[in-house]
């Protein structure tokens, strides 16, 4: 009897040391489940992580392209505001040159209209002293051969008085009739020099002036000359 109940005991305890390990084991996978359960939650925890990294990155990289967009569309919008700026001083720069040129032009248009009514004026004033002029020069002429022709008719007046006072001093004394002949010669002399003097100024003046002396001659139609 005590044989089998140690025998039994035996087996209990035996059975129950291979329960203990055969919990043990179980225990122990568990364990090593719970250990890979949470290695894996731990890696898939990891691994959103790094995909929300990545996110983060690729949306601040988005940003940053959005940002380098933004600037360069300023960069364009300033550059175009800057060409418009410079479009418009060479359009004012343009538009004050045709203006200056406008303005150079009226000023040589006013100054040619100056010099034509100068050029006019002194024309008019030349033709004006030309023809005052020959005027004065016809006068002269006309004035000359009038004193010469009055001159001439003097110088034969004389003449025929001289020779009537000829023959009434043959009947006079001699001495007397000496002494008139000399102031006639005289006379005569000094009639001569002022006759050869007009007729010398005379020539002068034709030499001057052309042949004007024979048409004022030939205008006076005097048969004497």
């Amino acid at each position: 009897m005590r044989g089998e109940k140690k025998k039994r005991q035996t087996h209990r305890r035996i059975h129950k040391s291979r329960d203990r390990d055969r919990e043990r084991q179980r225990e122990r996978g568990r364990e090593r489940q719970r250990q890979r359960e949470t290695e894996t939650e731990r890696e898939r925890e990891r691994d959103r992580d790094r995909e929300r990294e990545r996110q983060r990155q690729r949306e601040t990289e988005t940003e940053r392209e959005r940002e380098t967009e933004t600037e360069r569309d300023g960069d364009r919008e300033g550059d175009t505001d800057r060409d418009r700026e410079r479009q418009r001083q060479r359009e004012t720069e343009r538009e004050r040159e045709r203006g200056t040129e406008t303005d150079r032009q009226r000023q040589r248009q006013r100054q040619t209209e100056t010099t034509k009514d100068r050029q006019r004026q002194k024309e008019g004033t030349d033709k004006d002293r030309e023809e005052g002029s020959r005027e004065k020069n016809q006068s002269n002429k006309i004035n000359t051969h009038a004193e010469t022709k009055h001159s001439r008719r003097a110088e034969r007046q004389r003449q025929r008085q001289q020779g009537t006072n000829k023959q009434s001093q043959r009947r006079r004394h001699p001495q007397q009739q000496q002494q008139q002949q000399q102031q006639q010669q005289q006379q005569q002399q000094q009639q001569q020099q002022q006759q050869q003097q007009q007729q010398q100024e005379q020539h002068c003046f034709n030499c001057l002036s052309g042949a004007g002396g024979e048409g004022v001659a030939a205008e006076s139609g005097d048969p004497e000359e």
